[in-house]
């Protein structure tokens, strides 16, 4: 088995999974600890910034202190030799304080991204009835966890699982070479940003203790921009708790950027005033809508997640679903540069015909 694995998503780059913060009493900062080889220092220091990889990718114990470079994660002690038994050729082990880092290894964990990115991919698909160990559970429920999700890759989708060694995790999870997963049509011509992959169909719901624009109101409206489209709501008079349940339709180009979305409120004298905005990162529900596509699954099964993290305007995770045949993916987000104001949406996955 190669000492890469290939999964269909990127996180988000995200995403994503976990809070917890450097700064406080007692907690270390790791950033000044590591220990690099070369002027790659500044890039893996920002990766350890990151808020989801400031706990152990397998357990969510806080403060890990080791990684597997070929897999991108960041792990506690305990995880980590279990890591150290799966072999070389599965998941290569380094102290973030202790060893020397090569730059090939540091390279592959900024490509990766980090816990978040990884966790996206390798659990993306855990079936009913088996959870993630915590902290403190046994060696052997830590060891039966984590063989399956990475010598065994069960939380893939299954005909990703032991792929060829050719194929790179880093490739696909750093966003980098999606092509896999279009079709070889599309793919030959990804050059061309018009070439539509699919369709993004949004359901913009509501809004939530939107900002005040008004003298005691605001008249709201919703601006969804994908690439070079832009769509809008309808405009709701005199309401801070809008509800739209608006379905609005995009082209998704190849190599799309984030869905981003702005609300404002309707003046008829004068210019709109904004009331707030924010990014989606459909890297994830992208990929997971191409994979799972033509798949045969039972009904509302997960195949993918976006994870709150400070990086993102995510107000709690973000779940991608297979419903009768098709990927959705809910969505709350916290509206940006604004005082107040929360937005929930719906994405569903309109594929070529």
């Amino acid at each position: 088995m190669s000492n890469r694995h290939y999964e269909y998503s990127k996180s988000t780059s995200g995403n994503l999974y976990h809070e917890y913060s450097l700064q406080g009493g007692g907690k270390s900062n790791r950033h000044n600890e590591y220990k690099p080889t070369s002027g790659s220092s500044k890039k893996m220091k920002e990766l350890l910034l990151k808020s989801d990889n400031q706990l152990c990718a397998d357990c969510n114990a806080p403060d890990p202190k080791w990684a597997s470079a070929n897999i991108g994660v960041f792990l506690c002690l305990k995880c980590c030799s279990v890591h150290r038994n799966l072999g070389l050729d599965i998941s290569k082990v380094l102290s973030l304080t202790l060893d020397e880092w090569m730059e090939e290894d540091i390279d592959s964990m900024v490509e990766v991204g980090g816990n978040s990115s990884a966790n996206s991919i390798y659990e993306a698909y855990v079936p009913k009835g088996i959870s993630k160990p915590k902290p403190n559970a046994s060696i052997e429920e830590r060891t039966k966890f984590i063989r399956s999700k990475y010598e065994l890759q069960e939380f893939l989708k299954p005909s990703l699982r032991m792929v060829s060694s050719k194929c790179s995790f880093k490739s696909c999870a750093s966003g980098v070479n999606i092509d896999s997963f279009y079709s070889p049509a599309t793919s030959r011509n990804a050059s061309d940003p018009s070439i539509s992959i699919g369709t993004l169909k949004v359901k913009v719901v509501r809004g939530i203790d939107l900002a005040i624009r008004d003298f005691r109101s605001s008249d709201p409206y919703v601006v969804l921009a994908l690439g070079q489209e832009k769509v809008k709501t309808s405009v709701i008079s005199s309401n801070l708790n809008p509800v739209w349940n608006e379905e609005l339709k995009l082209p998704v180009p190849q190599r799309c950027g984030p869905l981003k979305l702005q609300v404002y409120d309707h003046d008829t004298f004068s210019a709109d005033d904004i009331m707030g905005e924010a990014e989606v990162d459909l890297q994830p529900f992208i990929a997971a809508a191409t994979a799972f596509v033509d798949e045969d699954f039972p009904d509302d099964v997960q195949v993918g997640r976006w994870l709150k993290s400070n990086d993102n305007a995510l107000v709690e995770d973000s779940t991608i679903n297979f419903i009768s045949g098709i990927v959705k993916q809910g969505i709350h987000l916290k509206l940006q540069h604004v005082e107040c104001g929360e937005l929930k949406l719906e994405l569903e996955w309109i594929p070529l015909h």
